[in-house]
């Protein structure tokens, strides 16, 4: 997908490739290493602000490595979705509604998973296998 010149992407997009750059390398990734792996005609500035942004959202954390940083995800893309479902509830006032209808709208496998997880002695380890 080509951009038209000075076309700017949202940032949650922006966001997205840094952090599945991230999540595809075996090491911590300085800027230059996450700009050359997104291919994306990105500045290396606007790399570096997205992960200083990242890491103030607490989604990365970095490294010193030589006279700058490397870059690593703190929780793999199951934990990231999860902490920010957290993130949400945090935010609403009233928990109890906000999960009323989260559960109102889940498809029934996803209820029937949510169900086996809510069993006492599950600790949801295998909750990705339904």
């Amino acid at each position: 997908m080509t951009e038209a010149k000075g076309e700017r992407r949202p940032a949650g997009e922006l966001e997205a490739g840094v952090m599945a750059a991230l999540w595809a390398a075996d090491s911590p990734q300085t800027p230059g290493q996450v700009q050359r792996s997104l291919g994306a005609g990105l500045a290396r500035t606007t790399v570096a602000t997205i992960l200083f942004r990242l890491r103030a959202k607490g989604a990365v954390d970095r490294r010193r490595q030589g006279r700058g940083y490397a870059y690593l995800p703190v929780q793999d893309a199951h934990g990231l979705t999860a902490r920010r479902m957290h993130t949400e509830l945090d935010r609403g006032g009233d928990r109890h509604t906000v999960l009323a209808r989260f559960v109102a709208q889940l498809s029934e496998d996803d209820e029937r998973v949510l169900r086996d997880l809510l069993e006492p002695g599950n600790d949801g380890s295998d909750a990705g296998r339904h």
